[in-house]
């Protein structure tokens, strides 16, 4: 099917079972499968594992409503303690790559982790929270989520594929979710620049957003491998200060294949 991608998992994965893990797990393969697929592989009422990509932890949940994505709820108080455990301790609008797991078949998906709506189960969960399949959408667009896309294909295993053929336009979106979500692996795989230093950033800004960018012709971007270009930047600090100006922006990448990367350096220096 055009839209499944599969991968196979290393038998050394460790499988989780209600946030313990319960030993090594067979070479499963993951799908990327479309909502319309997946909709009807997981009805309304259907019960089903998650299990976080970064943590390995799992719980269980059930489907209970959405038309264009998934509406579930934690089965019991246990689930809902270690569906907020894998958020630190605290509920959270940030996406997360997730595996679904329903009969015999692992598919891909993204979370968030905020209460929202009504909620029908005795799970100490107040409310509900969506999860997204491949090219399913919030109730208020018409177009998937980027963030939720990306941590679809992260659990798919299909992220680098995916990064490596943006523009350096399609990057600056990416770094908003990754500054936004304070995800050190996504901002790393976008910027140059070691962990510790890429991590320094995070800590010092909570929230960015582009309020401003004019576009180049996409055409002429092959035959460079670097480029500046100024954007209009918002963001917010770690001590709550908020700060606009314009920023230059630095892209650059090794060879004519390789992928686009944002300097780190240059960013850091811009935001000083």
């Amino acid at each position: 099917m055009l839209y499944m991608l599969r991968f196979a998992v290393v038998a050394s994965l460790l499988f989780f079972i209600g946030g313990k893990p319960a030993g090594a797990m067979p070479s499963f393969q993951v799908e990327i499968l479309p909502w319309g697929q997946v909709k009807e592989i997981i009805p309304n009422k259907s019960y089903f594992t998650i299990i976080d990509v970064e943590t390995g932890l799992s719980f269980e949940v059930q489907r209970r409503a959405g038309s264009k994505h998934a509406d579930v709820q934690p089965v019991t108080e246990e689930d809902t303690q270690i569906m907020k455990e894998i958020y630190g301790g605290r509920w959270s609008w940030d996406r997360r790559a997730i595996l679904v797991l329903v009969n015999d078949q692992l598919i891909s998906a993204s979370m968030n982790g905020m209460p929202h709506g009504a909620g029908a189960l005795q799970n100490n969960f107040p409310g509900h929270f969506c999860v997204h399949f491949y090219g399913s959408t919030t109730h208020k667009t018409p177009t998937p989520d980027l963030a939720h896309k990306i941590m679809i294909l992260k659990a798919g295993g299909e992220l680098d594929r995916y990064l490596y053929r943006l523009d350096p336009y399609e990057l600056i979106s990416v770094m908003e979710i990754a500054i936004n979500q304070q995800d050190v692996g996504l901002l790393s795989h976008i910027m140059t620049g070691n962990k510790r230093s890429i991590k320094e950033t995070l800590e010092s800004v909570k929230h960015v957003e582009v309020t401003q960018r004019s576009i180049l012709p996409v055409e002429d971007l092959p035959v460079l491998v670097a480029m500046k270009y100024q954007f209009r930047v918002k963001w917010i600090r770690s001590n709550q200060a908020q700060e606009e100006k314009n920023i230059q922006f630095y892209f650059r990448k090794d060879t004519l294949e390789d992928q686009w990367r944002i300097d780190g350096q240059t960013f850091v220096r811009e935001l000083k």
